[in-house]
């Protein structure tokens, strides 16, 4: 049922995901894609253009209401000089780099339109970070998967010897409590 769902809904879920903060969802699609549930290739391009369209979305926001968000969420205008210095000292590699700053996937662009970034320069470089962005977290969702798999067969080795191991203390521990119970009863 879980797998059917996966296979009907996945990539809408992608798309929402990847259209706010997505990583989650993405690093699971690439999970699923692994399992043979979903298309990696698709997976990445749903990724990529979600993503690009939700930080346009971020952006224009800025562009548009920048200032009086900035006065009324403090949490953002906080992050504001971050950002802002990101944007003197690395102008596009900022634009970039924002997708892969954790708690500023959204408030980034929506501070980078408030900043007064050129449209098609955002634009430009909001492309090439989701280009970076989505197949690389979808590929460490693919490789965990992978390495998850490979080590299976280990899993069920060490299980066994796990399942011995608290047999074993569960025995001593028994055999302990069974000892100390027989010397107060010889003490009394």
């Amino acid at each position: 049922m879980v797998e059917q769902w996966i296979q009907d809904w996945g990539y809408a879920a992608v798309a929402i995901g990847a259209f706010a903060e997505g990583e989650t969802v993405l690093l699971a699609a690439g999970y699923a894609a692994h399992a043979g549930l979903l298309d990696w290739w698709l997976v990445a391009a749903v990724a990529a253009v979600a993503a690009t369209a939700g930080d346009q979305s971020f952006y224009w926001i800025g562009r548009l209401w920048g200032a009086r968000l900035l006065a009324r969420f403090p949490r953002l205008a906080a992050q504001f000089p971050r950002v802002a210095d990101l944007l003197r000292r690395y102008p596009h590699w900022a634009i970039v780099g924002v997708r892969f700053l954790y708690g500023l996937r959204i408030a980034g662009p929506i501070i980078i339109g408030t900043a007064g970034v050129p449209p098609w320069r955002f634009a430009l470089f909001n492309a090439i970070g989701a280009l970076l962005w989505a197949p690389l977290i979808a590929g460490l969702g693919w490789g965990f998967g992978r390495a998850l798999s490979g080590l299976s067969s280990q899993i069920q080795r060490v299980e066994l010897g796990l399942l011995i191991l608290v047999g074993l203390v569960v025995a001593f521990a028994v055999l302990m409590r069974w000892r100390a119970g027989r010397r107060a009863s010889r003490s009394k």
